[in-house]
């Protein structure tokens, strides 16, 4: 039986939750290696920290995905682990800026750090699963394309207000710098405000979505009422895949690989090359922290209007090759810009890039997918998402050694050529594309 329409304001309540998911992602994206510089991190090690968000993704996402394909309560299906991930989420936002704060050696601070980052993204991960969970098992597949647009749209929309917060505040006359191993106010601020948000906006998706039942699940999905929970084990799937799932999984691999340094080394990057200063502790430092939220910000618009394109194209593949390439060209352009407004056209051109990743696999994967364990492939497929940051963050300070500069007073110069190699992860990514099968099996 064909899934029932759903009007646009029940697909805005299915993910509207998801911006404010997207905000703490922001916030954690923008701000992550400029907390850990602050406390005293080196570059070199810089990248290693970035580890553990991927890697709990790899172990949560699958899990939730499993155990949300069995779970049929009165709070739903996939909303009561919404439910959990937000609330440990809104702990670990209150006390992750805090790492510097509570008269710990620069060991311990970092350690507290690690482990509040660990949990900020093993809980992010959780909230976040569930609402391309709830698109694939309630909305048809004439409308999938347009609900899956609503969740981009609000994911980008969410990114802009993370990534813009620490700048507003120093704008409001915020503290931006603060004693030595302790977070800016800005910071701790706009984690705080995040933190709000993600509870107000997860609270009003499940007030509002209700979930199927599992006849009715099983009824508008095409399957037997037996057969709705899988008896495959998550292995087992993996080694059913789809071929789409691999192919798309390798072009999933460079492009994730380049955004782990984009977030890793944007700040002491352009710190350097914009302002002028290595230094974490430097009022310039802490301002291209700030600036760095911007960019991210422009790449978040550039990724709106670049999604307004896409559906244009007549072949999807030249459409996701082409948006990694003009990815590429801003990334590597970086390299060569000292002007902390021409940045801006840069970060356009990677938010194209970054248009198409948050749709381009979901639309081409979730094709091949049937309604039985929806959640556990979503959730295998997000390892495509995690192991390339994983590899990209062990091999980071390596890379850093060979194509960066001097090493000053125990710093890496020469950053942002993290960038460049981020533009040639792409151009790899890109050329992938076209490896892709578009046919169903």
């Amino acid at each position: 039986m064909q899934k029932p329409n759903l009007s646009f304001g029940q697909m805005w309540n299915l993910s509207f939750g998801f911006f404010g998911v997207q905000i703490a992602y922001a916030l954690q994206s923008a701000n992550i290696s400029r907390i850990f510089a602050t406390l005293g991190a080196d570059p070199h090690t810089l990248s290693f920290f970035w580890v553990l968000p991927p890697l709990m993704g790899m172990i949560v996402q699958p899990i939730v995905g499993s155990m949300s394909d069995k779970t049929w309560c009165k709070w739903g299906r996939r909303k009561p682990y919404l439910y959990v991930g937000a609330l440990v989420a809104v702990i670990v936002m209150a006390l992750l800026p805090n790492s510097g704060s509570f008269d710990m050696t620069v060991k311990a601070a970092l350690a507290f750090g690690a482990i509040m980052l660990m949990l900020l993204d093993t809980s992010i991960n959780m909230a976040m699963q569930p609402f391309k969970m709830m698109v694939g098992d309630m909305v048809n597949d004439e409308q999938k394309t347009e609900a899956y647009s609503i969740q981009s749209l609000l994911c980008n929309a969410g990114s802009l207000v993370g990534y813009l917060f620490p700048y507003i505040f120093t704008w409001l006359g915020v503290k931006s710098v603060a004693p030595e191993g302790q977070i800016p106010d800005t910071v701790t601020w706009s984690f705080y405000i995040g933190a709000a948000i993600l509870i107000l906006c997860v609270l009003y998706t499940g007030a509002t979505v209700k979930e199927w039942n599992p006849e009715d699940y099983a009824k508008f999905n095409g399957i037997k009422r037996e057969e709705n929970e899988p008896k495959k084990n998550l292995l087992q799937l993996l080694v059913c895949a789809p071929k789409a799932f691999w192919q798309i999984g390798l072009v999933q691999f460079f492009c994730w690989f380049a955004f782990l340094y984009m977030w890793t080394y944007t700040t002491g990057g352009i710190a350097e090359n914009v302002w002028g200063t290595i230094v974490p502790g430097s009022a310039e430092y802490q301002a291209a922290g700030d600036w760095t939220g911007v960019l991210f910000a422009v790449q978040a618009i550039g990724s709106i209007l670049w999604a307004m394109v896409l559906p244009r194209f007549k072949s999807a593949k030249v459409a996701y090759s082409l948006s990694l390439l003009l990815g590429a060209v801003g990334f590597i352009s970086t390299y060569y810009i000292v002007d902390q407004y021409m940045l801006f056209v840069s970060f356009l051109l990677i938010g194209c890039a970054w248009a198409a990743m948050l749709a381009m696999p979901f639309a081409m994967l979730t094709s091949s997918l049937s309604g039985n364990a929806m959640g556990s492939y979503l959730g295998l497929f997000n390892c495509t998402i995690c192991l390339p940051q994983i590899v990209a963050s062990l091999v980071g300070g390596l890379i850093l050694g060979v194509v960066g500069g001097d090493v000053i007073d125990g710093v890496q110069t020469g950053q942002i050529s993290m960038l460049v190699v981020a533009g040639v992860s792409l151009i790899l990514g890109a050329a992938a594309v076209f490896g892709i099968s578009t046919k169903r099996e």
